[in-house]
């Protein structure tokens, strides 16, 4: 890998770590409060909403000035974010200014790798970064459970400030002080990032322009046949691998009586093979043979069912390790494919904005769905029998849309091919 990539991965580590603390925080800070229960599965909509509000714009933003800058500033308003929800913002507006920052991030953070690595690079790179996303997305929720838990807690209370009166008194809000430093650490990594050859793509037009340059964007990945096929699979596994962070918190508790701090202890197993299944995407899987993992898609729409049968933390362990080998496989690939896809249609920037914004919608949506179905009393395991029917039906009908294409394409070689040689006679 070239010179500045474990930079790139470090600043994302750090990032993402904070962001998936941050929620457990933030879940444990509206118990506390005895918020609504809706508010819970709210979260993720809200962090959500800034990558579908301002992906008009985010992808341009991140091509105008150097990704490092832009992941910088993107970490700084995150900093905002987490010290609003210190000093008693609303915990889902606060989570919301996070989400801003994230939306800013990600174009940056995606685009660089097309920029600093060859496409037969590109496998592998995203392997190593979405390895370490999901391994950050639950190691994060694994962290935040350890800082709202008793032990920790209880020490980061017990540090006094001579002379100082930080008012912070409660155990996520100690938790939330403590995340802020992960960003700080993210933003100083952010400051070594290198500067690629690529060339800058000033913004030269209004908003009004964006939008219908956004809106042409999105357009066009979605009539590319490899485009929307890769946009399809990966738009629905970051929409239900977006929720069901939160749905595994009270599935726990449903199904094992598990509190926040220990749901987020059971989280963590997922990382062990979330990480192995992404590793081993990048190891053997080709940019050109993306598309043949979607079968096992349809797959973890009924394992996810499976988990309303489990009732014994032996079984839920290696069930969960299993669940996260088979996301982190599916998400290398098909993210790979539309990176590439994407850079080439409209430029690096642009194409994650697109990716970003089709993903997060998803996210809220399916957020909001799953908060109105607490809102109305169902159960955790409606939801999750829903999702995974959701899943499987959704992916099947995009393996079959894949299949169309192959076949419409064949036959206008074929017909191609025929045309050549009735010329060549």
């Amino acid at each position: 890998m070239k010179k500045g990539f474990s930079t790139i991965m470090s600043a994302q580590f750090f990032s993402s770590l904070a962001d998936n603390a941050l929620l457990v925080a933030a879940v444990e800070l509206l118990r506390l409060s005895q918020a609504p229960s809706w508010q819970v599965p709210a979260l993720a909509p809200m962090f959500a909403l800034f990558y579908v509000v301002l992906a008009p714009f985010v992808g341009a933003f991140a091509d105008a000035l150097p990704k490092g800058r832009v992941m910088f500033i993107s970490n700084s308003i995150k900093i905002l974010g987490c010290m609003m929800m210190l000093f008693g913002s609303h915990p889902l507006l606060a989570y919301a200014v996070v989400g801003l920052g994230a939306a800013a991030y990600s174009p940056a953070k995606y685009g660089i790798l097309t920029e600093l690595l060859p496409a037969s690079l590109l496998v592998k790179g995203n392997g190593w970064i979405e390895g370490l996303t999901v391994g950050s997305i639950v190691l994060g929720i694994l962290l935040g459970g350890q800082l709202i838990g008793a032990r920790i807690s209880g020490f980061l209370l017990g540090l006094d400030m001579p002379g100082l009166d930080t008012h912070i008194d409660t155990a996520p809000e100690a938790a939330i002080a403590a995340i802020s430093l992960l960003y700080l650490v993210a933003t100083i990594f952010n400051l070594y990032i290198p500067r690629t050859s690529a060339p800058l793509q000033p913004i030269r037009h209004g908003l009004a322009w964006m939008v219908r340059d956004f809106s042409q964007c999105n357009s066009r990945l979605w009539a590319d046949k490899l485009g929307q096929i890769s946009l399809a699979t990966t738009t629905l596994l970051w929409g239900v691998f977006g929720n069901l962070r939160l749905i595994v918190f009270a599935w726990a508790a449903a199904a094992l009586g598990y509190t926040t701090a220990q749901a987020s202890n059971l989280a963590g197993v997922v990382v062990i093979g979330s990480v192995a299944g992404a590793v081993t995407a990048a190891s053997i899987t080709k940019l050109d043979k993306a598309t043949n993992v979607i079968p096992l898609a349809i797959a973890v729409g009924f394992l996810m069912i499976g988990l309303n049968f489990i009732r014994d933390i032996w079984v839920a362990v290696p069930f969960l390790v299993l669940l996260g080998a088979l996301c982190g496989y599916l998400i290398v690939p098909m993210n790979a494919l539309l990176q590439h896809r994407g850079h080439n249609l409209m430029g690096a920037g642009r194409s994650i904005a697109v990716q970003n914004f089709n993903e997060q919608a998803c996210i809220l949506a399916l957020g909001a769905f799953y908060a109105g179905m607490t809102k109305f009393g169902l159960s955790a395991f409606v939801a999750i029998a829903v999702f995974g029917l959701l899943v499987a039906g959704v992916m099947e009908a995009i393996r079959r849309w894949h299949l169309h294409n192959t076949v419409v394409h064949h036959a206008e070689v074929e017909r191609l091919l025929n045309i050549a040689r009735t010329d060549g006679h």
